[in-house]
């Protein structure tokens, strides 16, 4: 071999470099892309320094140049390198001496007291009150007092009155507009602007009267309502001149014994009955207003003449009681 020959392999060498070692690079090399990547989702990517002033690039160089110069591909090998490259960068908080760990919290002996038979528990029934009585299931909890009260002292309560039946009339009529509870709110200032349903008083009411009251922003009262329950009132007389008394008129419809309906379930009470379409077609003819059979149920509902209280409700037997009684006209 000429001396040319030998002086350019030589060359060659030094640039190519042994195969051995170009195996060792690649592997260095593959290792070290590895840790990188591993650390890159342990840290957040923008952090080049840690608690111990090595950036990531530099941390994996040292740990390159510590090891025996060639890293194997065995998983156990690189846990230990990633091990401690995370002990580097993030070693543990030391913890001293005086710190303890903290106890284990324990309910206290009061919290596991029973309170059974102690504290009362409200009932699931919304048809029962807070009293503890039962009443009829359109009785609820969010129920205004004052129709508590009306369901519990006057509706299904036999009225003989002749002043108390035209109020219970004319506040019946007043359902076209507003409900019960509405109704009740206002029933003083009905009392006060139709002279307590005195109907010898409301008859005799004027044009003036009658503008007053349905000008009345506080009454709300429309004023063909206003018309009608003075109209009411003027037909009440006639009758009352005819039959003896409205409340002898109105009870003998029913042959003086109220009706009594046993009911279990509010969808079983009527709004209208055959007998209340009679009524209501036989006080058109007198000349009476707002006086539907709807509107003439309610009345009658109101007035006793047909119990529809439901039978689990605390007031169906005391209304049943005072049904059964013998008529009486005040």
């Amino acid at each position: 071999m000429s001396k040319e020959n030998m002086r350019r392999n030589i060359v060659e060498k030094k640039n190519n470099g042994s195969p051995n070692s170009t195996r060792d690079k690649e592997k260095l090399s593959s290792t070290q892309n590895l840790l990188s990547k591993h650390l890159k989702k342990v840290y957040p990517v923008g952090i080049h320094k840690t608690s111990s002033l090595l950036s990531l690039s530099s941390l994996s160089l040292t740990l390159s140049h510590n090891s025996s110069g060639s890293f194997t591909d065995s998983s156990s090998t690189l846990e230990q390198t990633i091990s401690s490259a995370l002990q580097l960068i993030a070693p543990s908080p030391t913890r001293s001496p005086s710190s303890s760990p903290t106890p284990a919290r324990r309910d206290s002996p009061a919290a596991k007291t029973s309170t059974h038979g102690l504290v009362p528990q409200p009932s699931l029934d919304p048809s029962i009150g807070e009293d503890g009585l039962r009443r009829c299931n359109w009785i609820t909890k969010n129920s205004d007092k004052l129709y508590v009260q009306f369901h519990d002292e006057c509706w299904g309560v036999p009225v003989y009155d002749d002043n108390q039946l035209f109020e219970l009339l004319s506040l019946c009529g007043m359902l076209m507009d507003y409900n019960w509870t509405e109704i009740l709110k206002r029933k003083n200032l009905f009392r006060e602007a139709f002279a307590g349903f005195e109907p010898n008083i409301v008859a005799k009411m004027g044009e003036d009267e009658i503008m007053e009251i349905a000008s009345n922003k506080d009454i709300m009262l429309a004023e063909s309502r206003v018309r009608s329950i003075v109209e009411n009132a003027r037909c009440i007389l006639k009758i009352a001149k005819a039959h003896g008394s409205f409340s002898g008129y109105m009870w003998g419809s029913v042959n003086y014994k109220p009706t009594i309906n046993r009911c279990r379930h509010s969808r079983n009470v009527p709004l209208r009955t055959p007998k209340a379409e009679a009524i209501s077609k036989d006080l058109l003819k007198h000349g009476f207003r707002l006086v539907g059979p709807v509107i003439v149920y309610s009345f009658m509902q109101a007035a006793g003449m047909s119990i529809d209280h439901l039978v689990d409700c605390f007031r169906f037997s005391e209304c049943v009681n005072l049904a059964e009684r013998p008529w009486r006209h005040v």
